[in-house]
């Protein structure tokens, strides 16, 4: 069992009570282990049939399942590097099913690193529509990036801003928004027991204010009519139904919503704050009540306010006519359809596809425009691997797929150089038929173009 502090030990009882005992002994067992279907790239039914792994079903979220640790490695395994799923934590993927976005609308994930729920959101959007994933953290942003490419996310906008200075910029702008707000991690101390070294009440109140000041923001960059979901991994109130009473009193053109799921979960608690009723609507995911660790999902309409920000066009760096003929040149040598569309930018040499009109980013710390195509080079175009995974073989002009077991992709995994007689050019890599990278056939020979930082030992 983790170390647990003696004040929290005494919370959880005086909250609890006769409950206290089963929800102490959820610690003397190992935590649940979960991995979510990426159904960008494949269905869940040819997903149970292509992998060896034992599953069983999350029952909150239709694309999770639960697998067991000590006969499954689903991290090592090559479908993880083709993207085809994500491993996370089972109550972790509560909240994106709340959300409920849509193929279409624009979505903000105000606090996105990992990617974990970022990943979720941007499937059950089917790559259409505006994500935009925010990560105020530059060291925590880089995981962020890496795990949108490998899940072939090609519709996200990649920000690392303070929220307060996003809801200047984005004044009723999203559809729908998730705060999965960071927290005291009460939820998490038997999955990581190094958070409860830095638990404190004191922690636990510096935490709320922080909160109430997303929450804030966020509330102004919601449209009315709009979906805020608010979620924390930890159990106190005053993380959870306490800043959402605060957030209401604040703001009366919100209703909070009734959880979906809920049949799954167990119900707020208004009494732990002396609150109405209605904060029962919102939900408490007990590692005693389900297999998952702990977690709190809150929703709300926005019922009036300002309209949205009108999207400006072109407020983009430009792009150059020779830039957009070096794509239009590897597209006609590579790709068996034409050329992206646009609208494209450029960040010095690197070009990105826009995913649709969205306000002017000028000012704000942007990580990832858009789509990341590739570089443009002196007389060439050097394709991007978060391009690469984003496409299938029926999309290019030529593609070497491998068997997961064979030992030649293990090979290309490890950055090896490989004999290969083919047409010259840029060939896509995959594993079956789900891309891997880019590599590029040369005098009988395939060259390796996997990222180094992603390369197996």
């Amino acid at each position: 069992m983790a170390q647990l502090p003696n004040e929290y030990l005494e919370q959880m009882n005086a909250l609890l009570k006769e409950e206290y005992p089963a929800f102490l002994a959820t610690y003397e067992e190992p935590p649940s282990k979960g991995l979510r279907v990426n159904t960008l790239k494949i269905g869940v039914e040819e997903f149970l049939q292509r992998v060896p792994f034992r599953l069983e079903p999350i029952p909150w979220c239709g694309e999770g399942f639960y697998f067991e640790p000590e006969e499954d490695r689903p991290g090592k395994h090559v479908y993880h590097a083709a993207g085809l799923y994500y491993i996370q934590e089972p109550s972790a993927m509560a909240p994106v099913v709340a959300l409920d976005p849509r193929p279409g609308e624009r979505v903000l994930d105000l606090c996105a690193a990992p990617g974990g729920k970022t990943t979720q959101i941007a499937a059950r959007m089917r790559g259409q529509g505006l994500l935009v994933a925010n990560e105020i953290d530059p060291r925590r942003v880089k995981v962020l990036v890496e795990n949108l490419d490998r899940l072939g996310v090609s519709h996200a906008v990649v920000l690392t801003e303070s929220p307060r200075r996003l809801s200047r910029r984005f004044v009723g702008f999203f559809d729908r928004i998730l705060v999965d707000a960071p927290c005291s991690g009460e939820g998490m101390f038997r999955k990581d027991p190094d958070v409860c070294g830095r638990w404190s009440p004191r922690a636990t109140r510096r935490c709320a204010d922080v909160q109430l000041e997303i929450m804030e923001a966020a509330a102004a960059m919601l449209r009315p009519g709009g979906r805020l979901t608010y979620s924390t991994c930890t159990f106190n109130p005053v993380e959870n139904e306490e800043v959402i009473l605060r957030f209401l009193e604040q703001h009366p053109e919100f209703e909070l919503k009734p959880v979906p799921q809920a049949e799954h979960y167990r119900e707020g608690r208004p009494d732990w704050v002396d609150g109405p009723s209605q904060l029962a609507r919102s939900a408490r995911l007990w590692p005693h009540h389900l297999r998952g660790e702990g977690h709190f999902v809150a929703v709300m309409e926005k019922t009036g306010g300002p309209e949205g920000t009108a999207p400006r066009p072109g407020a983009f760096p430009p792009v150059s006519a020779d830039a957009k003929n070096k794509l239009k040149q590897f597209a006609r040598e590579t790709l068996a359809e034409g050329p992206p569309d646009g609208p494209f930018t450029l960040y010095g040499d690197h070009l990105y596809l826009l995913p649709g009109p969205l306000p002017t980013l000028k000012g704000l710390k942007v990580e990832r425009p858009g789509c990341y195509l590739g570089q443009v080079k002196k007389g060439r175009f050097v394709p991007s691997h978060s391009w690469s995974m984003t496409l299938t073989p029926d999309r290019v002009k030529r593609a070497v797929s491998f068997a997961e077991d064979s030992p030649e992709l293990h090979r290309y995994l490890r950055g090896e150089t490989l004999p290969h007689s083919g047409e010259k050019g840029w060939v896509l890599v995959t594993v079956d038929r789900f891309p891997l990278g880019w590599g590029k056939i040369s005098g009988g020979m395939l060259k390796n173009h996997f990222p180094k930082w992603l390369r197996w030992d």
